[in-house]
C-alpha cells in the first residue's frame, strides 16, 4: 500500500519520456520534486521538440506564479502560435490548490479547455505541490486534461550510472565505489553532483578518476562533513575531529546546525549498534534511514563495531541535552556547549 504513490510517479515519469520519445507531448504537466536538475533537463528536452530554433520570443512564454492571474493566463493560453505547431507555457511556483476560489474555479475551466496548440507546464521549485482532491473540479481537471510528474531523488544505482555517464563524456572512468564515495561526500542531487563532476574531471590527470581527486576539488555536504568529524571523534582521532569542526565554525556553519548534523549521526550510529546486537547488516540500516547509498551505512556499521550500546546511548543524550541547553538556556553560548559536548565525548571509552 504504501509503494502505490511512488509507482504512479515512476509510471508518470516514464510516460513522460515517451511522450518525448514519440512525440506526442501533451497540453498539461505538472513538474515537481527535490531533482531539479532532472526537472530542467526534460523541460528543454520539451521546449527543443515544440519551438522551431529561432521561434521562442513568439511561441515560449514564462510566467512567475507571484504575479500571475487566471486572465493573464487565459490570454497568453489564447495566443496562437507563430511559424510553429504549438506553443509552451511555463509557470513557476504558482500554487493551485491555494488560489482563491473563484480563481479556482476559473482555473480549472481553463484548463478544461486548454487548445490542443498549447503546452502549460506548472512547476513547482521553491513552493511544494499538494494536491487536495476534496477542490473536486481543478482536481478533476489535472486528472483528465494531465499529467503530473514528480522528480525525485535518484536511486542509487541509476545514479551511480549517470554519474559514470557523465566522467566518460569528459574522458574519465569512475568505479562503483568511488561513484558511491562522490554521493556521500556531495549529496545525491544531480544539480549538486553536476558542477563537483565537471572540476574533478578538469583536475584528474589520469583516465581512472580516483578518491584523491574527489578529495582535492569536491566540496562536501555538511552532512559529509560533521560525518567524518563523527567518525575521527569515536576513532579517539582528536586532532582531526577538533580540526574538522574549527573549520566548521570559520566558515560561520552555526552550532545548532552542526550539532543537529551531530545529533542525527549519533542517532544513526546508536541505530547501527542496535543492528548488531539483533544480527541486523546494513541494508537493514539503509531501510530505517532513508539512505540512497551504501557507503554511509557500511561506515556506520564499522564504527558501531567499536562502541558498546551504553557508549552510544550515553552520546546520543547527551547531544540532545546539548541541543535543549542551547536553544531554552538564557545567556547560554552555543559554540562553547558544542566545544564542552565534543571533549565530553572524546574522553568516553570504547565500551562505555
Amino acid at each position: 500500500m504504501a509503494k502505490r504513490p511512488e509507482k504512479k510517479n515512476d509510471d508518470a515519469y516514464r510516460q513522460l519520456k515517451k511522450d518525448l520519445s514519440a512525440g506526442t507531448i501533451g497540453s498539461l504537466y505538472i513538474f515537481h520534486g527535490e531533482e531539479a536538475y532532472l526537472r530542467d533537463y526534460y523541460l528543454d528536452q520539451m521546449k527543443g521538440k515544440l519551438i522551431p530554433p529561432g521561434m521562442e520570443s513568439f511561441n515560449y512564454h514564462l510566467l512567475p506564479g507571484k504575479s500571475l492571474t487566471v486572465q493573464k493566463l487565459a490570454e497568453t493560453v489564447d495566443a496562437l502560435p507563430m511559424m510553429s505547431p504549438r506553443t509552451m507555457l511555463v509557470v513557476n511556483d504558482y500554487d493551485l490548490f491555494k488560489a482563491p476560489e473563484g480563481e479556482r474555479t476559473l482555473m480549472a475551466q481553463l484548463l478544461e479547455d486548454l487548445p490542443d496548440y498549447c503546452c502549460l507546464v506548472f512547476v513547482y521549485d521553491t513552493v511544494a505541490y499538494k494536491s487536495d482532491a476534496r477542490m473536486k473540479k481543478l482536481a478533476g481537471a489535472i486528472k483528465s486534461r494531465g499529467q503530473v510528474v514528480q522528480f525525485a531523488r535518484q536511486a542509487q544505482n541509476d545514479l551511480i550510472d549517470w554519474i559514470g555517464r557523465r566522467f566518460r563524456a569528459l574522458g574519465h572512468e569512475i568505479d562503483t565505489a568511488d561513484a558511491q564515495y562522490l554521493i556521500f561526500l556531495c549529496g545525491d542531487l544531480m544539480n549538486g553532483l553536476i558542477s563537483e563532476i565537471g572540476k574533478i574531471g578538469a583536475y584528474a590527470k589520469n583516465r581512472r578518476v580516483t578518491r584523491e581527486d574527489i578529495d582535492a576539488v569536491a566540496i562536501p555536504v555538511i552532512d559529509a562533513v560533521v560525518f567524518q568529524m563523527t567518525e575521527a571523534l569515536t576513532r579517539k582521532q582528536f586532532d582531526k575531529a577538533f580540526s574538522v569542526l574549527n573549520d566548521l565554525l570559520r566558515l560561520q556553519q552555526s552550532p545548532i546546525m552542526i550539532l543537529a548534523v551531530l545529533g542525527k549521526h549519533l542517532r544513526q550510529l546508536y541505530s547501527a549498534r542496535i543492528a548488531l546486537e539483533t544480527g541486523q547488516g546494513s541494508r537493514w540500516l539503509m531501510d530505517l534511514w532513508g539512505m540512497r547509498s551504501t557507503y554511509p551505512a557500511d561506515k556506520l556499521m564499522e564504527v558501531a563495531r567499536r562502541h558498546g550500546l551504553d557508549w552510544c546511548k550515553h552520546a546520543m543524550a547527551r547531544c540532545a541535552e546539548t541541543d535543549l541547553a542551547m536553544k531554552s538556556v538564557s545567556g547560554a553560548d552555543a559554540k562553547e556547549l558544542l566545544i564542552a559536548l565534543m571533549l565530553e565525548l572524546s574522553t568516553g571509552g570504547s565500551s562505555c
